[in-house]
């Protein structure tokens, strides 16, 4: 299965971008989405994740209440909204599927599938 990540952009501190993620087969085969994000010199670090079935979402502590992380069954896609935008939220983004259930949700090791990366720069 591929995962197709998009909407990454340029936009002004304060601004909000939608990221996209779609799958290349029905996505009820994933137990859960993420989203991650590596800044330069930095490694890969959570960012939101949802539960395909129950739409449980769980975010790391500095996007709660800043990004949303949601899915769209019919579409096969799972979206990022990124409000409220900072510098430091400037990064590549990367969604990623995992297909057991159960299990954490925050780390690279616990995903299966990766998207290619979309890059989010946020101008102070």
């Amino acid at each position: 299965v591929q995962l197709q990540a998009s909407g990454g952009g340029l936009v002004q501190a304060g601004g909000s971008l939608r990221l996209s993620c779609a799958a290349s087969e029905r996505t009820f085969t994933f137990y859960r989405m993420g989203w991650f994000r590596q800044a330069p010199g930095k490694e890969r670090e959570f960012v939101a994740a949802i539960n395909w079935i129950d739409g449980r979402t769980y975010y790391e502590d500095s996007v709660q209440g800043r990004f949303t992380v949601s899915r769209d069954n019919a579409q096969n896609t799972v979206y990022l909204l990124m409000d409220s935008l900072k510098s430091e939220d400037t990064a590549v983004y990367y969604c990623a599927g995992r297909r057991l259930s159960g299990g954490g949700y925050s780390m690279v090791e616990q995903y299966n599938y990766w998207g290619q990366g979309t890059q989010v720069t946020v101008s102070s």
